[in-house]
């Protein structure tokens, strides 16, 4: 009776860990798949809201499933004046936005904390500014705002190629 009792519960045991094995390689479902796709980032655009005399590229690629990488840079006339590159990358099934600018030596991310179809919103709340970064897809175009609490930049790109 023993040995029966101790195999039915071996049984129990093996067949627990298969079932959650099975649904751990599930294929993600379509709301998922939708909300961490940002395949609308994708091509070159224009800042259309930038100040006179000055302009404002962000050029976004998709490098992998759980990664974009993206570059934005100002110039005035000739000259680029401010540059930064972007990561929008998933690690441990969470996606964050890094940003590298040359005068500094590290990365600061921004976890990201909502995402929808279209949208997306990182933070930050250990700097200063920007401590929020939000994008959005608006028709054809993308806005992006970057604020702390008393202060927000925003910025409206069109898209240059597809």
């Amino acid at each position: 009776m023993k040995k029966i009792l101790i195999l039915l519960i071996g049984v129990l045991i093996i067949s627990c860990n298969q079932s959650k094995k099975e649904s751990s390689n599930k294929e993600p479902t379509e709301l998922t798949e939708k909300s961490e796709n940002f395949d609308w980032l994708l091509g070159e655009w224009e800042r259309l809201n930038e100040e006179e005399g000055k302009k404002t590229f962000e050029n976004w690629e998709k490098t992998s499933e759980t990664e974009y990488s993206g570059i934005g840079f100002t110039m005035q006339s000739e000259d680029t004046i401010k540059q930064e590159k972007i990561r929008l990358i998933k690690t441990r099934g969470e996606w964050n936005l890094t940003v590298k600018v040359p005068e500094e030596t590290e990365s600061i991310t921004f976890k990201m904390t909502n995402h929808s179809e279209n949208e997306f919103t990182c933070k930050n709340k250990e700097i200063d500014f920007p401590n929020k970064i939000i994008y959005w897809k608006n028709g054809d175009k993308i806005n992006a705002s970057v604020s702390n609490a008393k202060m927000e930049i925003s910025f409206e790109f069109k898209k240059l190629s597809k």
